[in-house]
């Protein structure tokens, strides 16, 4: 274990790459627990379910592995991956919006992982549900979003990535981008009236 933490600070990413490449699977292990952190945040962003989350994250890093020979580098190997789990959680999105869950469902899911959230040591009872209300309206609100909107947001606000590292990541022209964010904001901002005052 502690031999895995020291390689990884310090992993030559081009040589594992190259590796795998070849079809050396213990070379994708380092380049697997660099990223996995980040790719299921990530996740968790696009899909707000932990256990969708856990299995966008796992596909995304099968799929990175059987499309490894494709890769290029004409980007990050981050923002590749980045983009494959965009991918994957926006047809995880459409095919939910098509066979959604019932609402019992939903709410059952919510109150459990609210139940799991320890009150902050300074909060008062009051502040910790002002709080808890405004992120649940915030998650609500990203969910509203179409995925394109909800893509471009989650890279500015999340990831903060600059205009050009979006265009680049969602594989789109700057204006694009630029608009997607003007209108995913306005729409935020609309949902969110309420708390804003």
């Amino acid at each position: 274990m502690g031999e895995k933490n020291a390689i990884e600070p310090n992993i030559d990413e081009p040589d594992l790459i190259a590796r795998c490449q070849r079809g050396d699977l213990t070379a994708y292990e380092p380049l697997v627990n660099k990223y996995r952190e980040r790719i299921y945040a990530q996740a968790f962003h696009l899909t707000r379910n932990a256990d969708d989350a856990y299995d966008l994250c796992q596909e995304t890093f099968v799929k990175a592995w059987k499309s490894l020979k494709n890769f290029r580098g004409q980007s990050s190997f981050y923002t590749w991956l980045y983009r494959i789990t965009t991918n994957l959680g926006i047809d995880l999105i459409r095919s939910k919006e098509k066979n959604p869950t019932t609402p019992f469902e939903d709410a059952l899911e919510k109150e459990e992982t609210e139940e799991n959230k320890p009150f902050a040591k300074q909060d008062l009872p009051s502040e910790h549900l002002l709080r808890k209300e405004l992120g649940q309206a915030i998650d609500a609100a990203i969910a509203k979003l179409t995925p394109e909107h909800r893509e471009v947001i989650l890279l500015r606000e999340f990831e903060a990535l600059d205009y050009k590292e979006i265009a680049q990541t969602v594989g789109c022209s700057l204006g694009t981008v630029m608009s997607r964010l003007h209108y995913a904001r306005a729409n935020l901002q609309k949902i969110l009236r309420p708390y804003l005052k």
